[in-house]
């Protein structure tokens, strides 16, 4: 088995994939424009990561000589666990840019 190899482009994949689909959710959602709010691109960008990891598991499929099908596997396992691992970090930062607590509420006053 070829270690650096299946890290290596694992890791690729899921830096590749995730940060194409981050970087296009977080550039439409952020803008002032209501017509390109999240819609079509945002769902078709989910395909990105998806590409990213089979292009991944096809590259080591064809560049090892033994174990393909198992190398195969564990890349596409490997970069899945590190994709969702981007989003999910990716959703904790963004949420801790975004922390804009609510006005606070004033009870109302009587008038006795």
């Amino acid at each position: 088995m070829r270690p650096k190899l299946v890290v290596g482009v694992s890791f690729l994949a899921a830096l590749l994939g995730a940060g194409s689909c981050i970087g296009i959710v977080l550039g439409i959602s952020s803008s002032p424009n209501p017509a390109s709010r999240p819609g079509l691109i945002v769902t078709a960008s989910l395909v990105l990561p998806v590409a990213a990891i089979i292009f991944a598991s096809f590259f080591v499929y064809r560049h090892t000589a033994r174990r393909r099908k198992l190398q195969a596997f564990v890349t596409a396992i490997l970069a899945t666990i590190l994709t969702l691992s981007f989003f999910v970090l990716a959703t904790i930062l963004n949420a801790r840019r975004n922390n804009t607590e609510p006005p606070a509420v004033t009870p109302p006053h009587s008038a006795n």
